[in-house]
């Protein structure tokens, strides 16, 4: 190995190491014809991320790796450290650091296999320090970037078997991709709307909107520029306020467009002004301003209507209005003409053939990457390691976000996904993701949503201890879960449970347990889903708190642990203060009243939330220059600078309000209509 070796070319191995994938230009051959020396020998050290800092020491003979010790002190002694010494001995027995990950350990395993892969490039000659310092952290973001977004595909001309001219070309029939289409369609724009999978994607019925006519109507007036600085901080001043502002200040002409067609197919628009409001009239967190309207089947529509949602709403209008969407092609590539963007390149995924689409405008649509297990796992680590339960479209596997960053767009500096505490598992089973017996990446959690783990019950880790102040957003316990064995958490509850949910009154989407407790509960805890959830054996309900500890999987001291956990909490509740970590009083309750019931969890992905970053008009922002790149736009999950961190939770709709409001803010600077129609 030459000491030439570039730093790009290092960086590009090592984080491949973290996917499983074998650098061959750094790492050994575990099968070679001769004993040509290939290592100088003597010992060497590197240090990685895992879920702390681990560092590894190897020792190398001419021909071999000879010994190999792992410090995991930073590691959680019951995983990463248990974890170490059968990677050591995986590594030494196999000559590579490419060994499989150790299950439930998948951090420590990453940085184990990415040091390990450093002291290899040592013993062939690498000067890691020399690539590794100098002061370039700006190129290896750059590199990063490049590894989780992948090289380009090169596509012969002669596979381009159709090409089709348009005005505006729409990628992704989604919430935002169609509501541009409705819009391109009354202002009568010549478009094509083109759809990776068979159909239109899933409707999300909720959106957030500023002071639109129903707010007005509703008496309520948002503070925008307390609104604005709100969720700015919530991305730690990370995302584009301009961005946000756009939002703000436009949504209300997204409900004015949503309106005027689904008012016309019966459809009918709630408003809640509810903002999670404690006993005291204060508000639970901090400014939590309303913004969520939420389109369902009004008492005059037919069934066949009220099945369609919005989404099918809008695909029939559309059909109506003489226009068709483009389904079963995969955007590959956007086609440019010096700095323009002038069209794309996709495949038809039912013959396999390639279709050139030229466009005046490009909007891209496509959602994220969340369904894209190797994306996510290089981009979002900590988010990968998480996941219980699925809940994205099956077709967000990045493509325009790869597409665009070939073109030259930038994208978002950091990751951001959407998860909720609501992926239910069987005792024992850990979070993250796995290789099914088909070699298929999967999760273990089955199912919808668990709406019921994200009410502020007590939660407890596989230690038995509470570990975080329950009354959080969503996303709070998953994260904190990251920490926690397995990377799951455990909720408990007793018979109280519906008056307990209707006192902790939750905001958003968790209010669905709250105003359905019919169908959670049922009559008396016995015929609703809870109790389906029993059968499945993702809910265990025991007589005793002992039996629950039991069926929950705790042993020994852990089992002592909970049991002392729950008694405290007990007292808390009783008291009506926590001193652990200064839970709200109307939101602590008792675990006295038999039957009691638990239940482990970790995160549902619903989306990632991060990516090609947008001005306020939604154009694609040209990476280094950051000036718009001509002909090109963005909006929706694809689109970055709106988030950053995670989802601003308490702020219902905002990610899907923003989806549409950019869409058609694109399709207003395309057309020059600035009252949206």
């Amino acid at each position: 190995m030459s000491k030439e070796l570039s730093r790009k070319a290092f960086l590009k191995g090592v984080a491949a190491s973290i996917a499983g994938v074998a650098a061959a230009s750094i790492l050994p051959s575990t099968v070679r014809a001769d004993e040509t020396p290939i290592y100088t020998p003597g010992t060497y050290s590197a240090e990685a991320d895992g879920f702390g800092k681990v560092t590894v020491t190897m020792t190398f003979s001419e021909t071999e790796i000879t010994d190999i010790k792992i410090d995991a002190g930073n590691e959680t002694a019951d995983i990463g450290g248990k974890a170490a010494p059968k990677l050591a001995d995986a590594i030494l027995k196999a000559q590579d650091p490419m060994v499989d990950g150790i299950s439930g350990a998948t951090l420590t395993s990453n940085g184990v296999r990415r040091a390990a892969a450093m002291c290899v490039a040592q013993a062939k000659g690498v000067d890691v320090e020399a690539i590794l310092g100098g002061g370039e952290g700006s190129e290896a973001a750059a590199d990063d970037g490049e590894d989780w977004i992948g090289t380009a595909p090169e596509i012969d001309e002669k596979e381009i078997t159709e090409t089709l001219e348009t005005d505006l070309l729409i990628v992704g029939a989604g919430n935002a991709g169609l509501a541009a289409a409705v819009s391109a369609s009354d202002n009568k724009l010549d478009f094509i709307i083109a759809e990776k999978g068979e159909a239109c994607m899933k409707t999300r019925h909720w959106f957030g909107a500023v002071n639109s006519k129903y707010t007005e109507a509703a008496g309520v007036k948002v503070n925008k520029l307390r609104l604005l600085n709100e969720l700015c901080r919530y991305s730690s001043g990370k995302a584009d306020p301009r961005v946000i502002k756009m939002w703000i200040d436009e949504s209300y002409k997204t409900v004015n467009l949503v309106d005027r067609i689904l008012t016309d197919y019966g459809y009918i628009c709630d408003f809640t002004s509810d903002i999670g409001a404690d006993p005291s009239g204060e508000d639970a967190y901090t400014y939590l301003a309303p913004v969520e309207h939420y389109y369902h089947a009004g008492p005059d529509c037919s069934e066949e209507v009220a099945a369609m949602g919005r989404n099918g709403i809008f695909e029939d209008y559309l059909k109506k209005a003489g226009h068709e969407v483009l389904f079963n092609r995969q955007l590959v590539l956007l086609d440019k003409d010096g700095d323009k963007v002038v069209g794309g390149i996709f495949k038809d995924t039912v013959n396999g053939n390639y279709v050139r689409i030229k466009a005046k405008n490009v909007l891209l649509t496509t959602g994220g990457y969340a369904a894209n297990f190797e994306m996510l796992a290089k981009r979002d680590p900590l988010t990968s390691s998480i996941v219980s339960l699925s809940y994205y479209g099956a077709t967000n596997t990045g493509d325009g976000i790869k597409a665009s960053a070939w073109a030259g767009a930038a994208l978002d500096p950091e990751p951001a996904s959407m998860v909720f505490d609501r992926g239910l598992v069987a005792p024992g089973v850990d979070a993250g993701p796995f290789k099914d017996e088909f070699g298929n990446w999967s999760y273990a959690g089955t199912g919808a949503q668990w709406n019921c783990t994200t009410q502020p019950f007590l939660k407890v880790n596989r230690y038995g201890k509470r570990v975080y102040n329950e009354s959080t957003p969503y996303n709070d316990g998953p994260y904190n879960a990251a920490s926690q064995p397995g990377r799951v958490l455990c909720q408990i509850f007793d018979n109280n449970f519906p008056d307990d949910v209707t006192r902790f009154h939750t905001l958003g989407c968790s209010a669905q347990t709250r105003n359905q407790l019919p169908r959670f509960w049922g009559t008396d805890g016995t015929d609703g889903e809870v109790q389906a959830k029993v059968d499945a054996g993702l809910i265990q309900k025991a007589d005793t708190i002992e039996e629950l500890a039991d069926k929950l999987g705790f042993k020994g001291d852990d089992k002592k642990t909970f049991l002392e956990t729950v008694k405290h909490y007990n007292e808390m509740a009783e008291k009506g203060e926590d001193d652990e970590f200064g839970k709200p009083a109307y939101r602590l309750s008792t675990i006295k009243d038999a039957p009691f019931f638990g239940s482990w969890y970790g995160a549902s992905l619903l989306t990632t939330i991060d990516g090609i970053r947008i001005n306020e008009n939604a154009q694609v922002l040209a990476a280094g220059t950051m000036k718009p790149i001509e002909g090109l736009y963005a909006a929706g999950d694809c689109s970055g600078s709106f988030f950053a961190n995670n989802y601003p939770e308490l702020f219902p709709g905002v990610a899907l309000g923003r989806s549409m409001t950019e869409a058609l803010k694109a399709v207003s600077m395309i057309t020059g209509v600035a009252e949206w129609k």
